[in-house]
């Protein structure tokens, strides 16, 4: 995604879709934290976002959290879809 416009990660849809896969991970591995934390714990205000989500993805998979496997699908397909993925 790292080459891609970043205006086509938004305006498709794709980098709103990874970047909830993400929180929610962070979320159900985090029990009673919030949507903020978990955006803080991203440093999501970085202004490499696609980096942060990359980066968050790695961490939490390291950890233990898991990821709805159908989210990843979907989001995996429309990011093939639009030239993201080989």
């Amino acid at each position: 995604m790292a080459g891609q416009e970043f205006s086509s990660l938004v305006d498709s849809g794709l980098l709103k879709e990874v970047e909830e896969i993400v929180v929610a991970a962070y979320l159900a591995a985090n029990p009673g934290a919030s949507r903020p934390a978990a955006y803080h714990w991203l440093r999501y205000e970085d202004p490499a976002p696609v980096e942060r989500l990359s980066e968050g993805v790695r961490k939490l998979a390291g950890r233990g959290a898991r990821f709805s496997p159908v989210a990843v699908d979907k989001a995996c397909a429309k990011a093939s879809k639009l030239g993201y993925l080989n």
